[in-house]
């Protein structure tokens, strides 16, 4: 029987709640009423990490120092240890993380951290064919200062398989949910795509979606096999500043990058 899949919500001075897969998609109206923006102003900051469940010194201060600047920070295998918790309740409204599996303390899946409280919250897993362990997915939807919902996908993509089906499998949840949506789309984190079939996939998937892929001019993502693994793309938005950060704080280097709300027509 698999396990049920569902989100942990961190808010400060609130009880942990357990949010689980909406009955819709946001389009149908299967959100909350919208609250404040996630950003104030036309740029919005998004880090993107995978901080290797916190196992390396240092990861504090790089969120620290570049989290605080963040209005979204994207992160994979995240485990919610109280430190992880302390920050995010201190620095965000708002901190959905999907358990993948349970490690002996404390689970690690994706979290997503927002200066707003979501307005949509849908939690997604998919079991590795090999290792039969779970990597997760988080759908979420903040409004933006000009009225239109911004979605976000933070994915950690299986890693060990045989071919694509299940790479691809996994992709499928998330497509049915940006196929129907009309306004920005950020989608980011570890993609795993480190083979040619993957990276086709990807790509593929990403142009069924209209995604435009973030670049870096000075390319010091995670690489194996020659391929990076940590993508961010993006729709009805405009990039500014992109950068990879270089650190040791993780077996991943974080993906810093600034976008600028395109107008409503170019979306």
């Amino acid at each position: 029987m698999r396990k049920k899949t569902y989100a942990m919500r961190y808010v400060a001075g609130q009880p942990v709640e357990r949010i689980f897969p909406p009955n819709g998609m946001l389009h149908v109206g299967q959100a909350r009423p919208p609250g404040a923006p996630i950003t104030p102003g036309a740029s919005l900051r998004v880090l993107v990490w995978n901080i290797f469940k916190q196992q390396r010194a240092d990861w504090m201060s790089v969120l620290q120092t570049f989290g605080k600047e963040a209005q979204l920070v994207l992160l994979q295998e995240a485990q919610t240890t109280p430190e992880l918790i302390r920050f995010a309740t201190s620095n965000y409204l708002a901190a959905d993380q999907v358990p993948a599996f349970v490690l002996p303390q404390h689970p690690s899946g994706v979290m997503t951290l927002a200066a707003a409280h979501p307005v949509y919250c849908c939690p997604l897993r998919e079991r590795e064919p090999l290792l039969r362990l779970a990597k997760s997915a988080l759908i979420t939807a903040y409004p933006l200062p000009d009225g239109r919902m911004l979605m976000v996908v933070n994915i950690h993509a299986v890693n060990f398989s045989l071919g694509i089906d299940v790479y691809s499998k996994q992709l499928g949840p998330i497509g049915e949910q940006l196929v129907h949506h009309t306004g920005p789309v950020i989608m980011a984190g570890d993609f795993n795509a480190w083979s040619r079939q993957r990276m086709n996939a990807l790509y593929r998937f990403a142009r069924e979606m209209g995604l435009r892929e973030v670049r870096f001019t000075d390319d010091h993502r995670r690489k194996a096999f020659g391929r990076p693994l940590d993508f961010v793309f993006y729709r009805g938005l405009q990039v500014g500043e992109a950068t990879v950060l270089v650190t040791r704080a993780s077996d991943h280097n974080p993906l810093l990058v600034e976008f600028a709300a395109a107008p409503a027509a170019q979306a």
